[in-house]
């Protein structure tokens, strides 16, 4: 997954004698060997308890550098949860408007600034295909913590309160949304009769699946797509399904069973369905006018 700074953390060792935690211990240094991860330091804590939180800290701060923040492209804000805010019953005229959460990647987002969601509502035509109306607004209120703001840069997660229907927002339901200034944001891909319901992929699969062992204890290899197969790619905070229409070598043609709004360069999770659970089994990014993974 070309990740390069690598922190593993053994949890709940407050549960298990001193033996046992040194053996899990050995079990995953065993388990990273070969990999990119082999060098990496192996932590022991207790996030219930907070055992050793300031070791974690302490290697955040001297092992991973901050990372660049991107002023110059346009404004994008991934929304990861969503609520409303508004006591029930109340009148037209007391609604606050709901609060969407989440990161923010790129540029900065302003109070007072003009937005747009997509993909956002979705609804069905006369012959059932999927149809985006992305959803415009307007920002009256950010938040980080405790602490009322201004403006909000790329880095942590920001509250962002938008006066729209509290129908479109309650309960999660702008999770997997891209917010972003207007006429700003990536193309929607979607099902239906049109060049964006099919994209064509190159696959990098894993050489094992994480967290699968056969009766021998041997870890699974992943084997080759198949035709017809369902997929779980994960965009953003979007997931969703996508069917395998073909494949050929290491290229795939797949038909998309929800939206998801999308751009060139993005990075891209691919999961399968195995033993009734979904497990990584790949990655993605777009490249060109196509959707690398």
């Amino acid at each position: 997954m070309k990740l390069e700074n690598i922190i593993i953390l053994q949890n709940k060792v407050d549960l298990i004698k001193e033996a046992q935690a040194l053996e899990h211990q050995k079990s995953i240094a065993a388990f990273v060997k070969g990999t990119v991860a082999e060098s990496s330091p192996i932590v022991p804590i207790s996030a219930q308890l907070k055992y050793n939180i300031d070791a974690v800290n302490e290697y955040i701060v001297k092992r991973i550098p901050i990372p660049v923040r991107d002023f110059t492209s346009d404004l994008r804000l991934i929304v990861i949860c969503s609520f409303d805010v508004n006591k029930p019953g109340a009148e037209v005229d007391e609604l606050k408007g709901g609060v969407a959460g989440g990161s923010i990647l790129t540029e900065v987002l302003r109070l007072g600034q003009e937005v747009e969601i997509r993909p956002g509502t979705v609804t069905k035509d006369t012959q059932g295909w999927n149809r985006c109306e992305p959803i415009f607004s307007k920002i009256v209120f950010l938040q980080a913590g405790n602490n009322h703001l201004q403006f909000a840069v790329p880095g942590g997660l920001i509250g962002v309160v938008i006066k729209i229907d509290p129908t479109l927002y309650r309960a999660d339901r702008l999770v997997g949304q891209v917010l972003g200034a207007v006429g700003k944001l990536p193309k929607v891909y979607t099902s239906g009769p049109n060049e964006n319901s099919e994209l064509e992929i190159s696959l990098f699969l894993l050489r094992r699946l994480l967290g699968v062992r056969t009766e021998d204890k041997k870890q699974t290899k992943v084997s080759k797509l198949a035709k017809n197969e369902l997929l779980l790619i994960n965009i953003g905070s979007t997931s969703t399904g996508r069917r395998v229409l073909s494949v050929k070598g290491d290229l795939a043609k797949i038909q998309l069973t929800s939206p998801a709004c999308t751009e060139v360069g993005e990075k891209v999770v691919l999961s399968r369905r195995i033993e009734k659970h979904w497990r990584l089994a790949g990655k993605c990014f777009r490249r060109l006018s196509r959707l690398i993974c």
